[in-house]
């Protein structure tokens, strides 16, 4: 890699797929690192050109299983003693997220401890995407620069659904600002599904708020995990006169059954950006790449330009 590069862009193992693109759309080469696994699950992680005195992007999803964060910790500790000047992870899905705030006692803020490892480890800035909720970002002393799917999102919203006949819904109260951020912008109106839970990925009872009949329905979530909630909204809708059910989130978690839930519901198309690797079949899913937007981000971090101007809806 040329001397003269500004940056320099490495990958964990499981996001290498998306930081290829972000490098193809940013024009400049992946760098050379090197993983090494032992016989008993250690690895160990080293650079393969020199980055000392460079800007340094590390490139990885911290989603299940803990491998993937345990690279990006060795990667950010690699750097550091590697003498690079700084150290910016790049996480599109940031796991753990869910895990927020004390909801009941004696519970672990597991956000809050990821926050602190990456910390610890040396990050000097942290470039994620639709955290779960906002207030992550205080949990970090670092800056943070929170992007958003939303302008992926809306390329498809206005290319391919007909917006006359178009009605925002939520799959639970929780996701009302997001879901209410794309109705005013798009000045569509908007429907709440009211969910109740007898434990954790068990929907126990759901109802709508509002009007679905005859309308084509987007819902609008941040992660789909094992697909419950989502596809019983979207059967709700549509025993309560929805023309069509549809559904956008930006984190393909996608844990079993939530493959078979979405191709037997009734949702015409599931839509996710490529955050995380989604490999199982599913005729219903469809993935949109938000490579072009963090290498935008990339290229504006260094450049020192306003990254709040890429997003019409937050």
């Amino acid at each position: 890699m040329s001397a003269q590069t500004p940056f320099l862009i490495f990958s964990g193992t499981r996001s290498r797929y998306l930081a290829e693109k972000i490098c193809t759309s940013l024009n400049c080469p992946l760098g050379q690192m090197n993983v090494e696994h032992y016989a008993d699950g250690e690895f160990s992680i080293s650079y393969e050109e020199s980055i000392r005195g460079r800007e340094v992007f590390l490139v990885q999803s911290t989603f299940p299983g803990p491998d993937n964060l345990m690279e990006l910790l060795l990667m950010i500790d690699a750097a550091k003693r590697a003498s690079a000047h700084s150290i910016i992870a790049v996480v599109p899905y940031y796991g753990w997220a869910r895990q927020d705030r004390k909801d009941k006692p004696r519970v672990s803020i597991g956000a809050k401890l990821i926050a602190d490892m990456l910390s610890t480890a040396g990050i000097d800035r942290l470039i994620t995407m639709d955290l779960h909720a906002d207030q992550i970002q205080g949990f970090f002393n670092v800056p943070v620069d929170h992007l958003y799917a939303s302008s992926v999102f809306l390329d498809y919203i206005k290319n391919t659904l007909d917006l006359s006949n178009l009605v925002i819904a939520t799959p639970d109260v929780g996701g009302t600002k997001r879901a209410s951020s794309y109705s005013k912008y798009l000045g569509l109106p908007m429907v709440i599904c009211h969910k109740s839970r007898l434990r954790a990925n068990e929907v126990a009872e759901m109802r709508i708020i509002g009007d679905v009949e005859g309308l084509d329905v987007l819902l609008i979530d941040d992660i789909v995990d094992t697909a419950g909630t989502i596809t019983k909204a979207a059967d709700l809708m549509m025993t309560n006169g929805a023309k069509s059910v549809r559904a956008i989130a930006s984190h393909a978690v996608m844990s079993d059954p939530a493959s078979t839930r979405v191709d037997e519901s009734a949702l015409t198309e599931m839509i996710f950006t490529d955050s995380i690797p989604y490999s199982k079949k599913c005729e219903k899913v469809r993935i949109l790449s938000i490579a072009d937007m963090f290498a935008e981000a990339i290229r504006r971090v260094c450049n020192n330009e306003s990254i709040s101007t890429l997003y019409a809806i937050k």
